[in-house]
C-alpha cells in the first residue's frame, strides 16, 4: 500500500491553510469566473471542447447514479468539503433529500446559504462550518457520505475516512472522487504542480482502496484520470484566451501564475504521475 507521494506530516495546520487558500480573493475570482460558481471539481467530458461547468455538472450527476437506490425525500446525505453549494443543491433537487454540508470555510458557507435562500433550498440543505476529522454528528446518522476533491487538501484522510464511516448507516454508500498521484510518482515530480494549493502530498488508489477495506467497505474504484488531463487542459486555454478579461476581476500576478502552473498539471497528468476517479464505497447492512 502506497499513502502518498511526500509527506504532510511537517505541514503547518494544513487545515488553516486550506482554508486560506480558498477564502483567497483570487481564489475565489478564478472559480467564479472560470469554473463557473457553481461547481468547483473536476468534470467529466463529453468531448475536449465541452465548457468546464457543463461537465462538472455531469460528475454530480454520475456519481449520484452511483446511489441512486440510496436517495428520496427520506434520505439524509452528508456533503463533505461542499464548498460554493453545487453538489448539496442538484442533490435536494433532483431526489428531495436532506443535506447536511460541511465546509472549513465561512466564506463559502456564507455563499452556499445564500445561494441555497434564492433557489428555495434553505428548507432541505444546512450549511455548517467543520472539519472532516471532527464531524459533529452521532454514528449511523447518513444514508450517503459525499466528498468531491476534498481529501487531496486533507493531512490525516486515514481519520477523515474513518469520520465518514462512522456517521454511515448500515448499508449505506461513501462516494468520493479526488486527485491522487501514481503509484510510482515521486515527490519531486508532483512538488511544482501542487504548490499552488498549498498540499505537500497526494494519496494513491491502492491507499484508499486498502484504507477502505480496513474500514469494512466494500469499494469500486472508476478510473477517470482521461477527464483529469482534459480538465487542466480546458482550464489553461480558458485562462490563457481570456487572460485579458480576467485581469480585470483576478490580479494580473494571479493570472499569470496560473498561466504559469495549469500547464504542470495538463503535463504530469499527460505523464501518469496523476490519477483521478470515483471511489462508491458500501457499508455492509444490519445482520
Amino acid at each position: 500500500m502506497t499513502e502518498t507521494a511526500g509527506d504532510d506530516s511537517s505541514a503547518p495546520d494544513l487545515e488553516a491553510s486550506t482554508r486560506r487558500y480558498y477564502e483567497t480573493g483570487d481564489v475565489d475570482a478564478f472559480y467564479d469566473a472560470v469554473w463557473g460558481g457553481e461547481d468547483i471539481h473536476i468534470g467529466l467530458y463529453a468531448h475536449e471542447r465541452e465548457a468546464i461547468a457543463d461537465a462538472s455538472r455531469r460528475t454530480v450527476r454520475h456519481v449520484a447514479d452511483q446511489v441512486v437506490d440510496l436517495l428520496g425525500p427520506d434520505a439524509a446525505v452528508l456533503d463533505l468539503g461542499s464548498g460554493y453549494g453545487g453538489s448539496s443543491r442538484a442533490l435536494a433537487e433532483r431526489f428531495g433529500c436532506r443535506v447536511m454540508a460541511l465546509d472549513l470555510s465561512e466564506e463559502h458557507n456564507k455563499r452556499h446559504r445564500e445561494a441555497n435562500a434564492r433557489r428555495g433550498l434553505d428548507g432541505l440543505i444546512e450549511v455548517v462550518s467543520g472539519s472532516l476529522n471532527r464531524l459533529p454528528y452521532e454514528a449511523h446518522r447518513f444514508d450517503v457520505v459525499w466528498s468531491l476533491e476534498v481529501l487531496c487538501h486533507v493531512a490525516d484522510r486515514e481519520g477523515a475516512l474513518r469520520e465518514a464511516v462512522r456517521v454511515l448507516k448500515p448499508g449505506g454508500a461513501l462516494v468520493f472522487s479526488d486527485i491522487m498521484a501514481a503509484e510510482d510518482a515521486s515527490a519531486r515530480d508532483l512538488r511544482p504542480a501542487l504548490s499552488r494549493l498549498g498540499v505537500q502530498s497526494l494519496a494513491t488508489p491502492s491507499y484508499y482502496r486498502d484504507r477502505l477495506a480496513v474500514l469494512g467497505l466494500k469499494a469500486d474504484f472508476e478510473d477517470r484520470t482521461e477527464d483529469l488531463a482534459t480538465h487542466y487542459a480546458r482550464l489553461h486555454e480558458e485562462v490563457r484566451r481570456r487572460s485579458g478579461e480576467l485581469r480585470d476581476v483576478i490580479s494580473p500576478a494571479y493570472v499569470d501564475g496560473l498561466l504559469d502552473n495549469l500547464p504542470l498539471w495538463a503535463d504530469i497528468t499527460r505523464r501518469g504521475l496523476l490519477r483521478w476517479g470515483i471511489f462508491h464505497a458500501r457499508r455492509a447492512g444490519a445482520v
